[in-house]
Parts: C-alpha cells; sequence; structure tokens
C-alpha cells in the first residue's frame, strides 16, 4: 500500500513528468507515467492517472489529451514559450555582466522548463561566447544589495575598479566611493546604476560589474528630485533615451538634417514617434530631445555625411572640433 506521504506526493510528480517529458509533438500515455511514478517509489494503476490528471485540470493546468501523433496526454501551457526560453538564454549568453559560470547556471535553469524533446532542439547552455564576460562572480550580490538600498532611500558604499596601465600590464585598481542609488538599468550590454555623488549637482553612472564590497551604509540618501527633472519615479526609460553610450550630458533640443536611407536607424534609435520636417526626395529633418555629449558626438560620427547637426551650435562646434582632431591624426 502507498504510504500517506507519497500520496500526496503524487500529483506533484505527475505536474513534473509532463513538463519534463511531454509537449505538443510528444504526449505521453498513462502507462508511461506509472513506469516514471514506480522509479519515485510511487504505485498507482491508470484510473487512478485519469482521475489525477482531472484533478489537475480543474486545478488550472492546460493538460490536453491528445490521439495524434500518438495517444497520451501533453502539459500545454509553460510558465514560458519555447521562443521566448531563446530569448533568454540568448540575451543571458551575449551579456556582458554576467559571469561565464553565472551563464551557465541561468541557462541550466531556463532549460529546466523546457520538455527533454524541446532540450534536444534548443541545445542551449553549450556555446557560450566568453569575450567581454565580465569575472565578477559578486555582481548579483551587488545588484541585490544596490535595489534594497534604492527601496531604503540609503547611500552605499562600495569599491570602484578603474583599469590602469603599470608599464606593459594591465591592472585594475580600486577606489572606495559612497553614492546615492536611484535606479538601474542595461544598456549597451552593460548593467549600470544611476546614482549622484553628495559633492555634485548631478547624475552619474556606474558599471555594476565594475564594483565590489557593496554596502548598504543606513544614511539617508540625498533626492534625485535634486538632482533631475524628477521628483515622484525617476523615470529610467525617459532618462536613458535620450543618451548615448551611457555618457552624461545637458538635455536639449537637437536638430538634424538626414539622408533618407539612415531613416530605419534614425527609427530605431529614437522611435517612431519623431517629429518629422522638411521631407524632400533626398532629405527630412527631426527635433528630438537627447544628452549632448561624447557619446552622441560618437553616435552621429557614425553616419559621416549622411546626418548633420543643424542645431545647437554648441553640437556644431564638438563635432567640427572632433573631425579636425581626426583629421590631424591621420596627416
Amino acid at each position: 500500500m502507498a504510504s500517506a506521504a507519497s500520496v500526496k506526493l503524487k500529483l506533484l510528480h505527475i505536474v513534473n513528468i509532463l513538463k519534463q517529458y511531454s509537449d505538443e509533438d510528444h504526449p505521453i500515455s498513462a502507462s508511461f507515467i506509472i513506469s516514471k511514478l514506480n522509479g519515485y517509489g510511487i504505485s498507482a494503476e491508470r484510473k487512478a492517472i485519469y482521475d489525477d490528471i482531472e484533478c489537475l485540470i480543474e486545478f488550472g493546468y492546460e493538460i490536453i489529451k491528445t490521439r495524434n501523433p500518438r495517444a497520451g496526454y501533453f502539459l500545454a501551457e509553460r510558465e514560458f514559450e519555447l521562443p521566448e526560453i531563446y530569448l533568454l538564454e540568448d540575451a543571458v549568453r551575449t551579456a556582458h555582466f554576467i559571469t561565464e559560470k553565472k551563464t551557465r547556471d541561468l541557462c541550466q535553469k531556463l532549460d529546466k522548463l523546457l520538455s527533454v524533446h524541446q532540450l534536444k532542439r534548443n541545445g542551449s547552455g553549450i556555446y557560450i561566447n566568453t569575450d567581454g564576460k565580465t569575472k565578477n562572480e559578486s555582481i548579483f550580490y551587488n545588484i541585490d544589495t544596490i535595489s534594497r538600498a534604492i527601496e531604503n532611500r540609503h547611500k552605499i558604499a562600495y569599491k570602484y575598479g578603474v583599469r590602469e596601465l603599470h608599464g606593459r600590464e594591465i591592472v585594475t585598481v580600486y577606489k572606495e566611493r559612497t553614492l546615492n542609488p536611484y535606479a538601474m538599468t542595461w544598456q549597451d550590454d552593460h548593467y549600470y546604476l544611476i546614482g549622484n555623488y553628495d559633492k555634485y549637482d548631478n547624475l552619474v553612472h556606474l558599471r555594476i560589474d565594475r564594483m565590489k564590497s557593496v554596502i548598504e551604509t543606513g544614511e539617508t540618501a540625498r533626492h534625485f528630485g535634486e538632482v533631475c527633472e524628477y521628483s515622484d519615479v525617476f523615470n529610467v526609460a525617459d532618462y536613458t533615451k535620450g543618451l548615448f553610450d551611457m555618457f552624461v550630458g545637458d538635455i536639449e533640443e537637437v536638430r538634424l538634417k538626414c539622408a533618407k536611407a539612415t531613416l530605419e536607424q534614425i527609427v530605431d534609435r529614437f522611435g517612431s514617434s519623431i517629429f518629422v520636417t522638411n521631407v524632400t526626395d533626398t532629405h527630412f529633418e527631426i527635433n528630438v530631445k537627447c544628452a549632448v555629449s561624447h557619446g552622441l558626438v560618437n553616435w552621429l560620427l557614425g553616419f559621416s555625411d549622411s546626418v548633420e547637426v543643424i542645431s545647437p551650435q554648441s553640437l556644431r562646434d564638438m563635432i567640427t572640433e572632433r573631425t579636425a582632431k581626426i583629421q590631424n591624426l591621420y596627416k
């Protein structure tokens, strides 16, 4: 006779068996479920399996009975669909701020959401490009500490690493700092902390993978309303849309004259709701608000002569100065 404990666990095991071994192309029979339960030391009869599946369906699991490609059951609804798992694992594999070890751990956890048949198709966790991957294994602890500090409106203390050349050797030098933390954001394959140093009235962006020994000080942080336009909520999406490579700069209205061939890149960067004027057979003009910075200059120079800055003059001067330096470099 089955023990009381095994009877209670049987439904949970059936759910896991359906998750692990069934999908739309691979339904499993009651006999298959019984054989797997036997491996857990649980005996069951076919009729009892039918009743258990009905119980799970009544609870809310979307378990489908089918006769094609063969008779059996499969779990139709999962936490994530297969394409969603592909997307998440690709994001994890390519994210520079996630270490190689943590990348494998996360991909393995995502793999557990797939059936054994889907896992064969996926082939995840095998090919990981380690180029550019951080070696900082404490980054997830840092993120947890920072998020608590932001929630509690406390300052953080930490050590920040900056690479330096000592002779021919590249070394990372860590300096102790204290910051008022406001928000975290994933931009350009890196994870950034947005905050403020007490002695300045502006925002700064720090690579979290370059931080270590992060602690919540318990000291009340300066409110972000004192150093930016936001008062109630720090709007990360609104703030970062005007940044280029996370360079800090004054937010200004920028007018650009763009060749029509650049439309895709312009819309990708600024969105389809940009204000477009002066459309001709070859060009159009737009007005956008963004941080006037070296990052913006770098981005604009990538278009060569396909994008011209109409205003502000300060940005035109920055580009003129940069191109003059480039010309002098290659003389």
